[in-house]
């Protein structure tokens, strides 16, 4: 579960660590304080070789820490340039970002929403979800100063996931300041979007940094469309697949989730885009997350998907990609395009997994299907340093199992309570 603590375990802590350290009871006696005393002691229970951290004597003067946070005068390109002169550009993965299995986790996901323009059966409840309240999510400026760590310490790609991020009105903005990072060791800005307002806003993108995209259309057929999405818009994505190529946005990723009874009768039509468009259509097996009315018969193995595109399209040739890669990639001699396998359920890739999240609410999560999470918006507003929250993230990279958050099977996973996929991230 999220980390949480209430006032009286704050106290109980403070009182602990001012009997082992000797802090005085008036550096004890404030909210911030007993709640970065607690995170320490979270720290030192998880991760022995942290114990430093947690030993260490809780400032007298938290209420005069800095706080995540911009003087009016400042605009959030300058905080970002500010944060990037700062940094010293690490060549690797930081220690701190390796698990205990020797994965370096230098993919960094960042939700910047938790709305949505559509309302996918396999992303969201059909009744929606409960919003979290707009002073519990990540300000700008608190998702720029954790980027900017987590590039620091290796992180040379951010994807910006949702809900939907073309929902919000400072997207190209937040695109330029981590375009900022670049010279801190940033290589990669991609996002992930349902395409239906993005046609409007693409150029701009593009100017501010964005390098990659990722369409997420599960459908052709209008009528499916509207009732998968609960929308009528796929003329709207249909333009965004046209000016993101128009625009160089290529190969352009076209995300399909692949249903039995649903959509799997589309699977020919959608690879045969491939053939013509530097489109790689990557289908996606259904994957279980809270109320998103998963089960096995719906699951449609990646290897059926690959056996009826060969027969409908003969000819398909494996691709060599990175190891890191989530997808299995082939194409045909001369295609411009390609077709991917996401096999989530029946072929995991955890071996590679070089990936961490950051909600929208500030937790972070260091597997999609792991329900623990750590709310890195909870330190930072209790005053943790840069240096502290790094070994946090070091902390819960620690406890990430070598699969599928340890769940044994996918209806395991679908037993487990996690979050809906609007309010982790796409």
């Amino acid at each position: 579960p999220v980390f949480m603590w209430s006032r009286g375990m704050y106290e109980a802590v403070a009182k602990a660590l001012h009997k082992a350290s000797g802090v005085g009871a008036r550096q004890l006696c404030t909210p911030q304080a007993q709640r970065v005393a607690a995170l320490r002691q979270r720290v030192a229970h998880e991760s022995p070789e942290l114990a430093d951290f947690a030993r260490r004597h809780v400032s007298g003067s938290v209420a005069g820490q800095r706080r995540a946070g911009l003087p009016d005068d400042r605009t959030v390109a300058e905080h970002a340039a500010a944060v990037t002169a700062a940094s010293v550009p690490r060549h690797g993965v930081s220690p701190r970002l390796m698990d205990r299995f020797r994965r370096h986790h230098s993919y960094l996901r960042i939700s910047l929403t938790e709305r949505c323009s559509l309302r996918c059966m396999y992303c969201m409840p059909a009744d929606g979800v409960s919003l979290t309240r707009s002073d519990r999510l990540l300000s700008v400026e608190e998702m720029l100063r954790l980027a900017s760590l987590f590039v620091r310490e290796g992180v040379d790609k951010i994807r910006l996931t949702g809900g939907e991020p073309t929902v919000r009105p400072d997207l190209v903005d937040v695109v330029r300041a981590l375009d900022a990072l670049r010279p801190a060791g940033l290589k990669q800005i991609a996002m992930t979007t349902n395409g239906m307002a993005l046609s409007r806003s693409l150029p701009q993108l593009r100017a501010a940094g964005l390098d990659k995209l990722n369409l997420s259309l599960d459908t052709l057929d209008r009528g499916r469309f509207k009732e998968l999405t609960r929308r009528d818009g796929l003329s709207k994505v249909l333009r965004a697949i046209d000016d993101a190529i128009a625009l160089g946005f290529t190969p352009l990723k076209l995300n399909c989730v692949v249903m039995r009874g649903v959509n799997d009768t589309e699977v020919a039509q959608f690879s045969a885009l491939a053939l013509h468009r530097p489109i790689d259509v990557r289908f996606i097996e259904f994957m279980p997350f809270d109320d998103n009315s998963w089960s096995q018969t719906k699951l449609v193995p990646s290897r059926q998907v690959l056996a009826a595109i060969r027969a409908a399209h003969p000819g398909l040739e494996r691709v060599q990609t990175d190891p890191h890669d989530v997808a299995r990639t082939h194409t045909w001699p001369g295609a411009p395009g390609s077709v991917s396998f996401v096999s989530s359920m029946t072929e995991p890739f955890c071996g590679g997994c070089n990936r961490i999240r950051l909600t929208a609410d500030g937790s972070l999560k260091v597997c999609l299907f792991g329900g623990s999470e750590l709310s890195l918006r909870d330190a930072m507003r209790a005053g943790a340093s840069d240096d502290e929250l790094m070994h946090l993230a070091h902390a819960a990279l620690r406890h990430k199992h070598a699969r599928h958050a340890g769940l044994a099977s996918p209806h395991d996973i679908s037993l487990s309570k996690n979050r809906p996929m609007t309010t982790i991230g796409g």
